[in-house]
């Protein structure tokens, strides 16, 4: 089973639900893999303090064009909706930035001109929290393109009982490529006027890919009562609310596992972990 644990904005416990769940489950007697998919932002290992095993670099395939073949056609810049090869007077010029990595301009070139290269973009790191596998992506800084190390995070290769995947928060690529193929989402808020919001748009990408999801409302002694009457509006699971905890506050700080530091965490995260994997198998 994979679990995808998203939010429509940052600082809303993600990591820390993410992180907790993983600990219950590996404490039950579970298989569990934690996969940070949060590249640009990776913080689950301040909590689970892994072991990493094994690093080796990630790179995305760009277009280099040879121009002693080059005819400047034009058909390359034509094909991408990226801008990311042009032709641009006498000369053919390529934006690695922007590449997606396609290979449409490899395919329409009549010359053969264009062959792909690998470009680094950052780091797959693995390895082994106690009994939890772990892998997490380091974005190189100034890179736009995360998804390609999503998916090196992704494509691991762990076979475990239950698969936790931390996604980056918001609703843009990074988050859809992280969720997608999940068996369930579970989407973390806040009571804020602005939790609330983005919870909303969080909703909508889920449902768009056609994905069971329920909501946890973190620091919920604050308030929520328009997040409670939205989920019953549109027939979505709260599934727990966790309470706004100055000593859970301060052991975050710490870098220190809510399970570790306060066993009563222990039989939240557990019967959180239990109803996300009652609703999903509904």
């Amino acid at each position: 089973m994979q679990i995808a644990i998203a939010s429509g904005k940052g600082g809303t416990g993600k990591t820390t639900v993410a992180t907790n769940l993983a600990w219950v489950a590996s404490h039950n007697g579970r298989k569990v893999a934690y996969l940070d998919c949060d590249v640009e932002e990776p913080n689950g290992h301040i909590f689970l303090k892994p072991e990493i095993t094994d690093r080796k670099p990630v790179g995305n395939l760009i277009p280099q064009v040879d121009a002693e073949k080059c005819t400047l056609c034009g058909k390359c810049g034509d094909i991408c909706q990226y801008s990311a090869i042009v032709r641009v007077g006498k000369k053919v010029l390529t934006y690695p930035e922007l590449c997606h990595a396609c290979g449409g301009c490899l395919l329409v070139c009549p010359e053969d001109a264009i062959t792909e290269v690998s470009r680094q973009i950052g780091m797959l790191e693995t390895g082994q929290a106690g009994t939890i596998q772990f892998a997490h992506g380091l974005l190189n800084v100034g890179e736009a393109m995360s998804p390609p190390l999503i998916r090196a995070v992704k494509s691991t290769g762990f076979e475990e009982d239950l698969t936790i995947v931390d996604a980056p928060p918001g609703t843009s690529c990074p988050v859809i490529e992280a969720v997608r193929g999940a068996d369930f989402v579970l989407l973390v808020t806040e009571p804020t006027p602005f939790g609330f919001h983005d919870l909303k748009l969080a909703v909508e990408m889920v449902r768009a890919l056609k994905l069971p999801l329920g909501v946890v409302l973190n620091r919920a002694s604050l308030g929520g009562r328009e997040i409670h009457a939205y989920c019953t509006a549109q027939r979505i699971p709260l599934l727990r609310e966790i309470p706004d905890d100055r000593k859970l506050a301060e052991a975050y700080s710490r870098g220190v596992m809510a399970c570790d530091a306060l066993p009563e965490y222990q039989t939240i995260f557990a019967a959180l972990l239990k109803a996300v994997t009652a609703t999903s198998a509904v």
